[in-house]
């Protein structure tokens, strides 16, 4: 008996080291010290020693079921960006600056072709949001998983001088609220996604072209998370002040847009104000799902928003375009109770 036949192939983990290497050494910033393959990924913070008081900032999620669709699909190099931008875009939306990236895979059987796949997304992702990648795990669990499953999630840490954080605490009736459009639905409601499309999901039904959508169901499903970083930075070196940022992940408007406020002001939000991807309309009409649930769901076309001043709306939109990323005026902090309201 040894490791192989328990279901551990050592072998093939090294043989996925080498083919991810050429990867991640395109993320590689001049802070990172040492190579790929250490007990620890080291990361040089002499650069932090400029800021007045550096706060660092963390976020750690996943890809949620979406990740079921890139095993049906067989596809797996765009996945990983969508574990990038999961864990960066919260760090980006307090106003920090992502410095470094690392992954976990667990999977039922360690195929090294897949695995670099899949880390050539992370790497991909790590790119978008000027983030090292400088670690990772692959962990093979036989009899936990089947073999041609997978999970991925992730770990990232950025900085911020404090002075610099977006915290609301600025936010005054009158400021605008600016909308960045997503890719579709990114990485939050797959759940309800495949139990509506419980019958598509093989790769005969998630290859069947809609006219509604432009393309297959599986390509506008698997459409990897926005990463909304460059547009950020943008904005700052344009000099607006972002008074207040949410990340519309799990929990779509409702859950999230409150986070962005402080007591005594409330977001109103125009539905009208955007145009709302044929994807969501296709779900919630298969679905028959009823628009408070969409909106407390999914992103409904909007990844980020952000608050600014009436007088920083022309710049703020023109800074967000630069970086590649679309903007739409979609509502306005007003007086009130904290929360959001939808007309």
């Amino acid at each position: 008996m040894d490791y192989k036949k328990a279901g551990v192939d050592i072998e093939a983990g090294y043989k996925s080291v080498e083919l991810m290497k050429e990867h991640v050494k395109k993320t590689m910033r001049e802070e990172v010290l040492g190579g790929l393959g250490g007990f620890s990924g080291a990361f040089s913070l002499a650069k932090i020693k400029e800021m007045e008081e550096p706060v660092l900032l963390s976020g750690t999620d996943g890809c949620g079921t979406k990740v079921k669709l890139a095993i049906i699909l067989d596809k797996h190099d765009t996945i990983g960006i969508d574990a990038v931008a999961m864990c960066v875009n919260d760090i980006a939306c307090a106003g920090g600056e992502p410095l470094f990236f690392l992954d976990y895979i667990a999977c039922g059987k360690n195929y090294p072709e897949k695995i670099a796949d899949i880390v050539k997304g992370v790497a991909e992702g790590c790119l978008q949001s000027e983030a090292a990648l400088i670690g990772g795990e692959t962990a093979e669990h036989p009899g936990l998983m089947p073999e041609e499953d997978y999970d991925l999630a992730g770990f990232a840490v950025g900085v911020c001088d404090k002075k610099e954080m977006i915290t609301g605490e600025n936010l005054e009736a009158g400021d605008v609220l600016i909308g960045m459009a997503s890719s579709g639905v990114h990485s939050n409601g797959f759940s309800l996604v495949r139990k509506v499309f419980e019958k598509e999901m093989n790769a005969e039904g998630l290859n069947t072209y809609y006219d509604e959508l432009g393309t297959t169901l599986g390509e506008a499903l698997l459409a990897p998370t926005k990463i909304y970083v460059k547009a950020l930075k943008s904005l700052k070196a344009a000099g607006v002040s972002v008074k207040a940022c949410s990340h519309i992940t799990g929990g779509g408007f409702y859950e999230n847009v409150p986070r962005m406020l402080k007591d005594g002001v409330k977001a109103v939000i125009q539905k009208d104000s955007y145009p709302v991807p044929a994807i969501f309309g296709l779900l919630a009409k298969k679905g028959q799902i009823e628009e408070h649930m969409m909106y407390n769901t999914f992103n409904m076309g909007i990844g980020m928003i952000i608050a600014v001043a009436k007088e920083d709306v022309e710049k703020a939109k023109a800074a967000i375009q630069s970086a590649g990323e679309t903007a739409y005026v979609i509502g306005s902090v007003e007086q009130g109770e904290k929360g959001v309201e939808l007309c």
